[in-house]
C-alpha cells in the first residue's frame, strides 16, 4: 500500500489550496482515508477523514467549514480542498489509510508542506 500526498505550497492568508493523495495497492471503496497535519514543535493533529463505505466525511473543529475532503474512486485519489487559510494551518500534511476513520491509520504516506504566510 502506498500513499503520496502532493499539492502543498506557499499561499497567502485567506487563500486556497488543494492537496491530492494518490493511493495504490488498495481501493478507496475498501479503505477510509484520513488527513493529518503536523506543525513545527507540535504534535500531529487529525484533520479530516472520508469513509470507505459511503464517502461520508468528518472534520476537526479547527477546519470545519473551511476544508472539504472528496475522492475520485476511478483515479483512486483523495483530495483536500482548503479555503480561507490561516497562518495556523501551516504544517506538513499527510494522508493515511485504514479500514475505518475511527482508529489510527495503518498506512501512511509522505507529507506535503503547506505554508500560509504573507
Amino acid at each position: 500500500v502506498q500513499l503520496q500526498a502532493s499539492g502543498g505550497g506557499l499561499v497567502q492568508p485567506g487563500g486556497s489550496l488543494r492537496l491530492s493523495c494518490a493511493v495504490s495497492g488498495v481501493k478507496l471503496k475498501h479503505y477510509s482515508i484520513g488527513w493529518f497535519r503536523q506543525a513545527p514543535g507540535k504534535e500531529r493533529e487529525w484533520v479530516s477523514c472520508i469513509r470507505a463505505t459511503d464517502g461520508s466525511t468528518v472534520y476537526a473543529d479547527s477546519v470545519k467549514d473551511r476544508f472539504t475532503v472528496s475522492r475520485d474512486k476511478d483515479k483512486n485519489t483523495v483530495y483536500l480542498r482548503m479555503s480561507s487559510l490561516k497562518p495556523e494551518d501551516t504544517a506538513v500534511y499527510y494522508c493515511a489509510a485504514d479500514s475505518f476513520c475511527s482508529r489510527p491509520p495503518q498506512y501512511w504516506g509522505k507529507g506535503t508542506q503547506v505554508t500560509v504566510s504573507s
